[in-house]
């Protein structure tokens, strides 16, 4: 009989708990009855003047069945002075507990989901209907009806359901399906490279579905990005499909509604109840929790290109090469010896990342030259209809920009051409291949917040495809805009997201002087990095150290005071790993060693990640010492290692540290030897560390970028 499982695949936003529909085991006879009525006439109330666009047919049915159950159940209440009901009776009732809250739910569910849902989950849901009429007629057979008290009216009513429930057959409404046809036919005309025709596009959505405006049509995209979300692999009808439904609808509402006034003036009346609802909502939804099998156990990172090792355990390619690349031979997670140094392709987890970024709307770009690159997941790539969609949105979107019209309307625009490049990079070439970064520049410098949070966060989103950094650079005064966002942006987002869109355009060396010549560009990046939120920082120590990593912009970091900013972050927690990495790099050269010794906090701050930071900021730490005593000159140099406690920190590197970190200790080591005060330092028996890191590290470490190790990815976050 019935199950007290809830029609688990029927998702909706808040899962009723299993509380809920659980059977009053421990009421009395009257007190059950009692409830019964109770559920049984709220049920009857609720929807019984309800208007179901689809399903009508098996939700009236139902219904009826509903109200005859309650003629029966408040017989049963009117005769409580009666004997007490027979035990098979009450059994009875306990099961039609559950039938009546399982078709509350379940017309509740009709009701309210989706229409665009309701069409596709036609048969399964005309299913369900059908396994409750069947239910319904196996009570009724078991129930003793001739053991309890009953009018004869309503004897005749029991007994006319059981024979009406008996010959119950699946219903699957014609008209509906005939609909659900349409809707197919529609997403077929994409795949296959055609546009619907608008007309019949307009007489389906609002004569057939009853879709009628803006409103209705984000209602439907929402509710179907929701089942994206919670999709099971072998519940119809895919991921695929239902993104080229989101991606039609979403082309249905643009070209049929346009930018009606409600949104319009949410965009100009209510700004900061709109940057609230289109801009922090998105941002609170991208920052998801990671599950921790997806990260590499080196860089913590979402894994791009997950890859076995020969004990194992698995691995990012990036994170493991390199380690490899530094000389080691044993597994970073278990220690064991590595009898070989295969990367084998970890397609299944790349498979489940890959699902998991589809549904949380997590960028994921793998590296396009690599071998995991070739690979596809069917169930979470875009499919051809919503590729297709999608492209016709954005030249209705783009239109919209390019025409002189409401900035409101431009900035709703905007908001969508951002959501579009959220995720997928065939998204983001198409939309600037039909000419959107022109158009978003000039929104960059609109006095309306909302409007500037929304361009540069898509500029930000397309930056992420390596073809469109040259767009954007090469689009006149656009790197200029960004940069005066970064500056003078209305709202915190706008400059913390223009500070990402230069750590995105900064990957490409090329670019990286361009970006340090702008004017007021580093200042404002090292401002953010002293005063930003916590993701503000991390937003611009990235991108000050992607412009350190080329050694012509040192003096115009200097002048622009990203030294001073560098070495204050190293007491700042999440950024000092950066910082120092940064600092690494700005050292080499002889005037930004200076530049380094004159800050006082710069030693003290490196010494101090030697001591608590990680393996990585220990690393860049004493690479930053090391080149400060090469190029800082004799006084920087004396300030080092006069410092307290280092050579208690160098013993400790040349037995513990990484291979690099006991590399740079033993050079540092050296260092020390040639000073002319060396015998009046005190070591602590730093010899013997010395002699061991000696043998590993022979001759003058000369390495450049390489030496400094910072834990990091050229994907940015995407809002």
């Amino acid at each position: 009989m019935a199950s007290a499982v809830i029609f688990s695949s029927l998702r909706r936003r808040r899962s009723p708990s299993l509380e809920a529909v659980l059977a009053p085991v421990d009421l009395s006879d009257v007190a059950l009855v009692q409830t019964l009525v109770s559920v049984t006439a709220e049920t009857v109330s609720s929807f019984s003047a309800k208007l179901f666009h689809f399903q009508r047919r098996n939700s009236r049915s139902l219904i009826r069945k509903v109200e005859v159950f309650l003629v029966l159940l408040e017989c049963l209440n009117d005769s409580s002075a009666a004997p007490a009901l027979p035990w098979t009776a009450v059994i009875c009732l306990k099961e039609l507990y559950l039938l009546l809250y399982r078709s509350k739910i379940l017309l509740d569910y009709c009701a309210q989901s989706s229409k665009l849902w309701l069409l596709l989950q036609n048969h399964p849901i005309s299913g369900h209907f059908h396994d409750l009429n069947q239910e319904i007629s196996t009570l009724l057979d078991v129930f003793p009806i001739e053991e309890v008290e009953l009018g004869e009216d309503v004897r005749e009513q029991i007994e006319l359901l059981q024979r009406q429930a008996r010959r119950a057959k699946l219903f699957v409404d014609k008209a509906d399906e005939d609909t659900r046809i349409q809707l197919f036919r529609f997403l077929r005309l994409f795949e296959t490279g055609s546009v619907p025709n608008s007309d019949e596009i307009r007489v389906f959505f609002m004569e057939r579905l009853g879709i009628r405006d803006a409103r209705s049509c984000r209602h439907e995209i929402e509710f179907l990005e929701e089942q994206i979300l919670n999709h099971e692999g072998d519940v119809e009808p895919s991921v695929a499909v239902l993104n080229g439904f989101v991606a039609f609808t979403r082309y249905c509402r643009f070209l049929l509604f346009g930018f009606e006034e409600d949104e319009v003036e949410q965009g100009a009346g209510s700004q900061k109840k709109a940057r609230k609802g289109l801009i922090s909502q998105e941002i609170a939804e991208t920052f998801v929790s990671i599950p921790k099998d997806f990260c590499c156990p080196i860089s913590l990172d979402l894994m791009r290109e997950p890859v076995i090792i020969s004990t194992g355990q698995t691995y990012d390619r990036s994170s493991i090469s390199r380690w490899l690349e530094e000389g080691h031979c044993t597994c970073p997670k278990t220690g064991q010896m590595l009898p070989n140094t295969r990367l084998v392709p970890n397609r299944a987890l790349r498979n489940l990342i890959l699902q998991w970024c589809t549904a949380y709307g997590v960028p994921y770009d793998a590296p396009e030259c690599s071998e995991a690159s070739a690979e596809s997941f069917a169930g979470a790539s875009p499919s051809k209809a919503a590729l297709a969609a999608n492209r016709a949105t954005a030249g209705l979107l783009i239109q919209r920009l390019a025409e002189d019209g409401s900035t409101c309307a431009q900035t709703i625009a905007a908001r969508e051409i951002r959501l579009l490049a959220k995720t997928g990079k065939e998204n983001r070439a198409f939309i600037a291949e039909a000419g959107a970064i022109p158009h978003l520049r000039k929104l960059l410098c609109s006095p309306n917040s909302v409007a500037q949070e929304n361009s540069v966060t898509a500029m930000l989103n397309l930056s992420i495809y390596d073809k469109n950094k040259s767009r954007i650079m090469d689009e006149e005064g656009c790197l200029g805009s960004i940069v005066d966002v970064l500056r003078f942006g209305h709202t915190t987002e706008a400059r913390e997201n223009a500070a990402a869109t230069l750590f995105s355009l900064s990957a490409v060396h090329d670019y990286k002087r361009r970006i340090a010549e702008e004017e007021g560009g580093i200042e404002a990046l090292a401002g953010l990095l002293l005063h930003g939120t916590q993701r503000g920082k991390k937003d611009a120590v990235t991108a000050l150290f992607n412009l350190s990593t080329h050694t012509e912009n040192c003096a115009r970091m200097i002048e622009a005071g990203a030294v001073t900013a560098l070495v204050s972050a190293l007491g700042i927690e999440g950024v000092a790993e950066e910082a120092a990495g940064s600092l690494a790099l700005i050292v080499r050269q002889p005037l930004g060693a200076k530049a380094v010794g004159k800050e006082d906090m710069a030693v003290a701050g490196l010494i101090g990640m030697m001591r608590c930071g990680t393996p990585r900021a220990k690393e860049n730490a004493v690479a930053a010492l090391l080149e400060l005593c090469r190029s800082g000159g004799a006084a920087t140099t004396e300030r080092v290692v006069k410092a307290p406690s280092l050579g208690g920190l160098l013993q400790t590197l040349l037995f513990t540290g990484t291979k690099r970190a006991r590399r740079k200790a033993a050079s540092l080591a050296r260092v020390f030897q040639r000073c002319e005060n060396a015998s009046t330092m005190h070591f602590g028996g730093l010899g013997v560390g010395y002699a061991f890191a000696g043998n590993s590290a022979a001759g003058r470490d000369t390495s450049f970028v390489g030496d400094v190790s910072v834990q990091m990815s050229i994907s940015v976050p995407v809002l």
